[in-house]
Parts: C-alpha cells; sequence; structure tokens
C-alpha cells in the first residue's frame, strides 16, 4: 500500500468507527499523553529524593523506566 492510500485507509476507518480524531493506528492517542505526564511525575519524585548530581541523573534514568518498577512490583505482591 503506498502513502496515501494507508491514509486514506485510516482516515476511512476512523468515520467508521464513529473515532472523530482519526486515530486508528495507535490504537488510541491519550495513551502517550498519560505516560508523559506519568513520566514528569516520576522524573520529580526521583529528582527530589536524590541527594547528589549523580543521584539525579539516575533519577531521571528511573524516570524513564517507571512503568517496569510498577510491573516489577505489582507481580511481586
Amino acid at each position: 500500500m503506498k502513502k496515501r492510500g494507508m491514509k486514506k485507509y485510516f482516515l476511512k476507518r476512523g468515520k467508521e468507527n464513529g473515532n472523530k480524531n482519526h486515530c486508528t493506528r495507535c490504537g488510541g492517542c491519550c495513551g502517550g499523553g498519560i505516560y508523559f505526564l506519568g513520566l514528569i511525575g516520576s522524573a520529580v519524585y526521583f529528582i527530589q529524593q536524590a541527594n547528589g548530581f549523580w543521584e539525579g541523573v539516575l533519577g531521571l534514568l528511573k524516570a524513564l523506566v517507571w512503568p517496569a518498577f510498577l510491573v516489577y512490583k505489582l507481580f511481586g505482591m
């Protein structure tokens, strides 16, 4: 399928499903926004817990993978 053909296909599918945003490719666009808000919140939390510069950098890295920590703790219960 060419790019234009794919675009028409997805827009057509969005109209058929009653989706006004026409975003059927990703299954819902708000998931990225929710992840971004979680990323910001976890970055603030981890940086507040840091005592030094390198712990703050480690906090930023932890903020990128916070869902993995969450799932690990949930499976550990």
